[in-house]
C-alpha cells in the first residue's frame, strides 16, 4: 500500500469517528432534553395540585368566616332601651333601641314591656308575641330601632307608671333574648303614662314606628 492512499484511509476513519462522536452527543443531549421535560410537567402537575388543595383550604376559611358572622339575636339592657314621651294630639311614647356591639343584630316583631311588673306584656299592635315568622329586622353596629305605644286617648295614655321590665322576643315561638331587664322610671328621673294601649313592631325609623302606631304623618 502506498503512502498517499495510507494517509487517505486514516483521514475516512477520522471522520467517521467524528460523525459517530457528534451522533452519539445529539441522542445524549436529546436523552436529557426529554427527562427535563418530563419532570418540568410533574413538577408543574404538583404545582395544580397544591393550588386545588390551598383554593379547597380557603374556601372553607370563607365558609368558617361567614359562620362566625352568623347575625345573632339583639339584647335588652338598660342604657340600650330608652324612654321618652311626646304630648298633644298625638301624644304617645318612643322606645329606642341602640346595639352598642360592634357586630349586626337582629330584632323580632316588637318589644315586650311589663309596666308595674304586669303579669302580661303589653299587647303588640299587629300580630301576637312570640308567632313565628314575624318580621325582623337587621340592626347595623351602633344603629337604632323604634317602637311606638300611642297615647293619645285617656285610656290609652293612663296613668304614670315607676317601671317597666323588658324583654326582646326570639326566634322562636314565646322565647326571648337575654331577658328581662327592669328600667326604674324615678331613678332615671322620667315621666312615662302608658294605659290601655299597644306597641308597634320594631322599625329602622322613629317615622316608620310613628306611622305604625297611628300618630304619625
Amino acid at each position: 500500500m502506498t503512502a498517499p492512499r495510507s494517509r487517505r484511509r486514516s483521514a475516512a476513519y477520522a471522520a467517521l469517528a467524528l460523525g459517530l462522536a457528534g451522533s452519539l452527543a445529539l441522542t445524549g443531549c436529546n436523552s436529557h432534553s426529554s427527562k427535563k421535560s418530563k419532570k418540568t410537567s410533574s413538577s408543574s402537575s404538583k404545582s395544580k395540585k397544591r393550588k386545588i388543595i390551598g383554593g379547597g383550604a380557603a374556601a372553607a376559611g370563607a365558609g368558617a368566616g361567614a359562620a362566625s358572622r352568623r347575625v345573632t339575636g339583639c339584647w335588652p339592657s338598660t342604657y340600650r332601651v330608652t324612654f321618652s314621651q311626646q304630648t298633644g294630639p298625638k301624644s304617645h311614647v318612643t322606645v329606642k333601641f341602640k346595639n352598642t356591639t360592634g357586630n349586626t343584630c337582629r330584632l323580632y316583631n316588637g318589644p315586650q314591656l311589663r309596666f308595674n311588673n304586669a303579669k302580661a306584656p303589653l299587647p303588640l299592635r299587629t300580630g301576637d308575641p312570640g308567632v313565628l315568622g314575624g318580621p325582623t329586622i337587621d340592626v347595623p353596629a351602633k344603629g337604632y330601632a323604634y317602637a311606638v305605644i300611642p297615647t293619645n286617648t285617656a285610656a290609652s295614655k293612663g296613668t304614670e307608671q315607676k317601671s317597666v321590665t323588658i324583654d326582646f322576643m326570639g326566634s322562636s315561638a314565646d322565647s326571648t333574648t337575654r331577658g328581662p331587664v327592669t328600667l326604674n322610671f324615678a331613678e332615671k328621673r322620667l315621666h312615662i303614662s302608658v294605659g290601655q294601649s299597644k306597641v308597634t313592631n320594631w322599625s329602622r325609623s322613629v317615622h316608620g314606628a310613628e306611622v305604625m302606631a297611628g300618630v304619625g304623618d
